[in-house]
């Protein structure tokens, strides 16, 4: 059976703690789903103890990304790979709360392009995370949301739903971090297309340590950000996916 919503955790070196995500996303999903964990390489950490879930539930995909290394190669290559219509981005961290995916779903299915979990908007809430990094992205939702009016006030959120046929036709450039979820709420908004939010909690994670890199992927949102006003016109078209396909 085709899964309804193709579910992309991208992992770095999560470990066993990969199993406890996996346990809460596939406990919260009621509609056909595939779950693709994609990690960089055969020997992260993440690895063995996916295979092993994946050896007793076939929902479960190990996806080692050949595209390039980084959460935005990552992300494109689970685009790519998903067999469902409806794609769903969520972290290996735990802080995404997975009881919402069935919901982002189903905004999608009705014609949604983009729907975003939302921190900022009336109901959702941000516990936790570095405070540097909470106030610029909370500043950076609220202006786009309100001057920018690109349909959800947190545009730099990861953990969003999408149109995996929209994807296809606007394409995704980003190379760097986790700014794949704004250039493509950007994207939308540039092309007139509906863009839609649902209120989420978002939890800092109780384990590990956040592979974030604020100031190395700052100018990568900056330009998604002016991108979304109209003050810029699209970076070159770099790498294709499909030429580094097994040459990572």
């Amino acid at each position: 059976m085709k899964p309804r919503v193709s579910v992309i955790v991208t992992a770095y070196n999560e470990g066993q703690e990969i199993e406890a995500c996996l346990d809460r996303i596939l406990e919260a999903v009621t509609l056909p789903c595939e779950v693709l964990v994609v990690y960089d390489a055969p020997d992260d950490t993440t690895a063995p103890f996916v295979e092993k879930y994946a050896s007793n539930d076939p929902r479960v995909i190990p996806t080692i990304n050949t595209y390039a290394r980084g959460p935005a190669w990552a992300i494109r290559f689970g685009i790519d790979h998903a067999r469902a219509d409806v794609v769903v981005i969520t972290m290996a961290d735990g802080c995404d709360d997975p009881m919402q995916i069935d919901m982002l779903t189903r905004l999608v299915e009705r014609g949604i392009v983009v729907v975003a979990a939302s921190r900022y908007m009336r109901g959702g809430q941000q516990i936790g995370g570095p405070f540097l990094k909470r106030t610029i992205s909370r500043l950076a939702g609220q202006s786009l949301y309100w001057l920018a009016r690109v349909g959800t006030h947190d545009a730099t959120n990861s953990f969003k739903a999408y149109d995996r046929a929209f994807v296809a036709e606007v394409g995704i450039e980003s190379e760097a971090g986790f700014e794949v979820g704004l250039e493509l709420v950007a994207k939308a908004k540039r092309n007139k297309r509906p863009v839609a939010e649902i209120p989420t909690i978002w939890l800092d994670r109780s384990f590990g340590v956040s592979n974030f890199k604020l100031v190395q992927w700052m100018p990568k949102y900056l330009y998604w950000y002016f991108y979304a006003f109209g003050l810029a016109f699209g970076p070159p078209k770099k790498s294709d996916p499909a030429s580094r396909e097994g040459s990572s």
